[in-house]
């Protein structure tokens, strides 16, 4: 293929270079739309892990300080008892003891968690 030359100037190397520059600007708008859409997307991402984040320190449940957490439980207990006890020999005759007998418990207080420095552990020098 012949060149095609113009006032001293080679027109096939300025038309492969037109195209070269065509190609390097399309790559860098390419580029400049995928930063930006990331860009946009930051917000989302980060909303995104911060729920996860607070999600699994729900899942986690409730915190507490060695020395200053307080804990108030109250536990009820109730039982109900029968016992029947037969004493006649056959089943015609139906003579006997009937037991009934209901206890109920309630217990109410409050714990203390220990501080630290009052917690004893094994050590390896003893």
């Amino acid at each position: 293929m012949g060149e095609l030359i113009y006032k001293g100037v080679n027109k096939t190397m300025f038309i492969r270079s037109k195209k070269r520059a065509q190609s390097t600007l399309e790559y860098a708008v390419i580029i400049a739309v995928v930063v930006g859409a990331l860009i946009a997307m930051q917000v989302y991402v980060k909303r995104g892990l911060q729920g996860r984040l607070r999600q699994a320190t729900d899942d986690i449940g409730d915190q507490f300080a060695p020395g200053v957490t307080t804990t108030n439980y109250t536990t009820v207990s109730n039982v109900i008892t029968n016992e029947w006890i037969n004493t006649a020999t056959g089943t015609a005759n139906m003579t006997g003891t009937m037991t009934n007998s209901i206890q109920n418990q309630v217990r109410n207080g409050t714990e203390n968690v220990a501080a630290q420095t009052n917690e004893w552990w094994f050590t390896n020098g003893s």
